[in-house]
């Protein structure tokens, strides 16, 4: 919420005040015990100041800056996915995100974009950078590139107030094609970018990707590639990888890669309404409220290191869930997420609620 500065300053002129008067002036032996939050009680206007200056410094301690305000980077889709729910339920137990590094995989990013150059987290917030097209480490933007420089934003920004859902994380930004509407014969390059996440994993803490690119295809069926061995290896290494389903409406299949085993596909609800749309297919393991399967994509990415940090600190014994972490995660997502009907296809899907993921895992620790 914002603040007045005006308060701020105001607690300022008090104290002037109080430090130019005579060190006896105005006291009584009642008075010479006065107490700062005795002078607060007998203030309206002091309490109301306080007040704005604890939320300033909550703030403080949840987002790492100062910041006059703060909001979600998509404040309706935050809300319906219950984001906003858990920063503040578990602003004392998580860092949401700090530690580790989410790696976008899409057609590039202007680097020198404040939400990347100037984030007002701790640490910066592009921890490294890698172009798996021309095999060097300038990520910018090229011929039809343009989307990779947004697709972080959801998940991770965290500069001005704006944040995203693990607005303390960092990113590796790894430029794997021209563009995000790509054709499966950009399969070669998405596979050259995976395999840089293998190599350097651990090097860079990297927990899970953001794989952004879309073929707009109804794909009924997986399409074999070049990818498909990587995503398998990064299953194994216990890294997330998901891609968005698709913005058409198909209902007979789903946009590649999103349709490849070991990558799971992510699909979308209306912002404030449980309405299930754009691509929707059996395949689809998890749907989550935006205005594009790509920044629902995005939302659940930055869920994820949430999710994680949350089963480390309370040593939750995800096994029972999957048979590795990525498995398990989503089957946390989806047996605490609400149940969505879509009449058009007659399936049910799950829809991301944050808040419940986070206390199915501090609530059953032994």
């Amino acid at each position: 919420m914002p603040h007045d500065v005006a308060q701020i300053s105001a607690i300022e002129n008090l104290r002037h005040e109080k430090d130019s008067r005579p060190r006896n002036a105005g006291r009584t032996s009642s008075s010479a015990g006065l107490t700062p939050m005795s002078l607060v009680a007998a203030s309206p206007r002091l309490k109301t100041i306080m007040k704005n200056l604890f939320a300033i410094l909550l703030t403080v301690v949840t987002t790492g800056s100062f910041a006059i305000s703060a909001e979600p980077a998509d404040p309706p889709a935050f809300k319906h996915a219950r984001v906003t729910d858990a920063w503040e339920a578990y602003a004392g137990k998580l860092t949401f995100g700090k530690g580790q590094t989410l790696a976008l995989l899409d057609d590039g990013c202007k680097l020198s974009m404040p939400e990347w150059s100037q984030s007002d987290g701790e640490l910066p917030k592009v921890l490294v950078s890698y172009d798996s097209v021309d095999g060097d480490n300038d990520p910018k933007h090229e011929g039809r590139g343009y989307h990779g420089s947004t697709i972080g934003i959801p998940s991770s920004v965290n500069y001005k107030g704006k944040l995203g859902v693990a607005f303390n994380n960092q990113v590796a930004v790894v430029r794997a094609l021209e563009c995000c509407h790509c054709n499966v014969s950009d399969s070669k390059t998405l596979a050259a970018g995976l395999q840089w996440v293998i190599d350097h994993h651990q090097k860079y803490r990297i927990t899970a990707i953001n794989l952004a690119p879309v073929d707009d295809l109804e794909h009924g069926q997986p399409v074999a590639t070049e990818i498909d061995d990587k995503l398998k290896r990064l299953r194994e290494l216990g890294i997330w990888v998901s891609a968005p389903a698709g913005n058409h409406a198909f209902t007979k299949g789903i946009s590649w890669p999103a349709c490849q085993p070991n990558c799971f596909a992510i699909g979308a609800v209306r912002s404030g309404k449980d309405e299930v749309y754009l691509d929707r297919h059996a395949k689809i393991d998890l749907v989550v409220p935006a205005s594009a399967t790509s920044s629902s994509n995005a939302i659940v990415c930055g869920a994820v290191l949430l999710l994680r940090e949350a089963i480390e600190k309370s040593n939750y014994d995800w096994k029972k869930d999957g048979t590795n972490l990525p498995e398990a995660m989503l089957a946390i997502f989806q047996k605490t997420g609400t149940a969505v009907e879509d009449p058009g296809t007659k399936l049910t899907f799950r829809r991301l609620d944050v808040k419940a993921a986070l206390d199915h895992v501090f609530a059953n620790v032994k």
